[in-house]
């Protein structure tokens, strides 16, 4: 059995730590392979380091280096996970482009849907987890826990606010596809309540 999980969420949300800690919890009854966005091959870190560690470039360039990113680590690393019939939990996805990118950069997100249908050649997810937390909360949380800041960390706060509305607008066309968690609540909690919704969606394929 495979499946294709996809964690995404604005800055702050814990979407790093939860799917580590959810991904451990899997393991005991799944084939798990836990990676992220941008980067989780080679060419896809050096592509990380260039967007999040450099300074301001184009909002073109910097959506179409997401999306070749996406699709090395597409190529190099999930494909082959479902095809050996494993559980791929990715930290981002073609969504985070169409939120960030499409959405708060203002780019259009039929523009960038459009540039990384062809980056995914049609590999969408079985299941998108959004763990939805407050813009305050988000930012707060990333203070509080001294993480080194990248570059859309230090956007602004009206960016943060765009990115949230560019997932809820995605939300609202493919509810379908997504489970919402609240982030705002303890950690353990969206910990567990991650878990069990994933849990639940394998137990029925």
């Amino acid at each position: 059995m495979s499946a294709f999980i996809t964690f995404e969420g604005p800055e702050g949300s814990g979407k790093t730590t939860v799917l580590k800690e959810v991904s451990e919890k899997l393991q005991n009854k799944y084939d798990i392979i836990a990676t992220r966005e941008p980067g989780g091959v080679p060419t896809g870190e050096e592509i990380r380091k260039i967007v999040l560690e450099g300074n301001d470039m184009d909002v073109r360039t910097e959506a179409m280096l997401f999306a070749a990113s996406r699709r090395e680590h597409l190529v190099d690393k999930v494909i082959p996970a479902l095809r050996d019939n494993k559980v791929v939990l990715c930290d981002r996805y073609i969504d985070s482009s169409l939120a960030y990118q499409g959405y708060a950069r203002g780019i259009g997100m039929e523009a960038v849907k459009s540039l990384n249908d062809f980056a995914i050649n049609g590999i969408y997810p079985d299941l998108t987890i959004y763990l939805d937390i407050s813009v305050e909360v988000g930012r707060q949380r990333i203070v509080q826990n001294a993480r080194e800041q990248n570059r859309l960390d230090q956007e602004d706060l009206k960016f943060h606010e765009k990115v949230i509305e560019g997932y809820h607008k995605i939300i609202h066309n493919e509810p379908q596809r997504f489970e919402i968690i609240n982030a705002d609540q303890p950690l353990e909690n969206v910990v567990e309540d991650t878990y069990q919704t994933i849990i639940k969606f394998l137990e029925k394929i």
